[in-house]
């Protein structure tokens, strides 16, 4: 395995009742003028809202809010948090909603200590020199944002969609009860069920020699997810799957499972280009995109991918070759998805081949993408075709 330095500072609180026993506390011995962050107000159909506000007005905070941060959350909504932050000296931003309220809420908080716009660090022109303190409660399974320090803005105004962030912009706090899940729509529940195990597959294919506990830790966290995510899906008050998909979307990309190997994340690059033109939900992208990778990049190591089929989807690989046990996982993996009702093409969001040039072309900016295959501009062109 590579040499590594793991940093992880969030302390998480997991479970029922974990927001009324230890919020005051967390937010208090940080200040008492907070930016309430949110999206679109399901927090305040379900009651979250009303009860968050409630404890902190009674411990004496002092509340700025900042509602309608977008799915793919926008620059112009970052700008917005950060003049506010600034105006009100606040002391603590605290994201409430899904990981683009989170993401949305990193980059407030680098922004409002970084003497420049905040875009240039998602563009690799600056590094951030600080952060406000951030607090989340988690209120969707899908991307760990609640125990990382990474996030995705979109420019929309340039169509660009970037990732960033910094050992700065780790969650000091994150509060996750599975039943602030409940609400979430069935697509939600599916677009963040294709995110986590995304992050499990960006983790698992990978070019770095002798790996074998990372490798039956994503394995364990994979076949936890296919083995409880239609039950997720089609009960969305079970207290016990939701609790696993929560979970699972934690360990999938807060450092545990990635330490000591390059993961790929040529997919995220790639359908970062799709949703900062066409606006779909991320987890919907990545779906479409994996298995026309996979198909792609299977030569690179078979081996690996019989590796999924066999300890993932439970595959039988007597008698077979890696190379046939390749094609096989990569027919489970879509078998999967279909089985959760996740997209399978691009044409499933009316997206034609128009864009296919450009896509490509901004996906590899900065350079070949990938580490368990380098893509090059004509490879990623040829995998969204054939997703088209």
């Amino acid at each position: 395995m590579d040499a590594f330095r793991f940093y992880n500072p969030t302390t998480l609180y997991y479970g029922k009742g974990q927001i009324e026993k230890h919020l005051a506390d967390e937010v208090t011995k940080i200040g008492k003028r907070v930016l309430l962050l949110y999206g679109g107000g399901s927090i305040k159909r379900n009651g979250l809202y009303d009860k968050v506000v409630s404890i902190l007005q009674n411990a004496g905070v002092r509340l700025f809010e900042l509602s309608g941060v977008e799915p793919n959350p926008r620059l112009s909504t970052v700008h917005k948090g950060i003049d506010i932050c600034r105006e009100n000296n606040v002391d603590l931003i605290l994201a409430v909603g899904g990981g683009s309220v989170l993401d949305c809420g990193k980059a407030i908080a680098m922004g409002v200590k970084y003497d420049g716009d905040v875009w240039d660090i998602y563009q690799r022109k600056g590094k951030a020199t600080g952060a406000l303190p951030l607090g989340t409660i988690l209120t969707l399974a899908a991307t760990g944002s609640e125990m990382n320090s990474g996030g995705v803005i979109t420019n929309w105004e340039t169509k660009e969609k970037l990732g960033g962030g910094s050992p700065y912009t780790f969650p000091v706090f994150s509060f996750c009860d599975p039943e602030n899940t409940y609400t979430v729509p069935r697509d939600q529940t599916v677009y963040g069920i294709c995110d986590m195990l995304a992050h499990c597959f960006e983790h698992y294919f990978h070019p770095t020699r002798h790996t074998p506990l990372q490798q039956h830790l994503i394995e364990a966290v994979m076949r936890t997810i296919v083995e409880h995510a239609k039950t997720a899906v089609e009960n969305p008050n079970d207290y016990d799957a939701r609790e696993t998909m929560m979970y699972c979307s934690t360990m999938a990309l807060n450092g545990m499972i990635s330490m000591g190997i390059r993961g790929d994340w040529a997919c995220h690059a790639i359908e970062h280009e799709i949703s900062a033109i066409y606006d779909i939900p991320h987890g919907g992208g990545l779906a479409i995109v994996f298995p026309h990778w996979m198909e792609h990049v299977k030569s690179a190591n078979p081996s690996r991918f019989a590796s999924l089929a066999k300890h993932v989807f439970g595959v039988d690989g007597g008698g077979k070759t890696d190379a046939e046990l390749a094609d096989i996982a990569i027919a489970q993996v879509r078998a999967f998805y279909q089985s959760i009702g996740a997209p399978q093409r691009l044409a499933d969001y009316e997206i034609g081949d128009e864009q296919l040039e450009r896509m490509a072309s901004q996906a590899v900016r900065f350079g070949e993408i990938g580490n368990f295959k380098k893509l090059g501009k004509d490879d990623v062109y040829q995998i969204l075709k054939s997703a088209l």
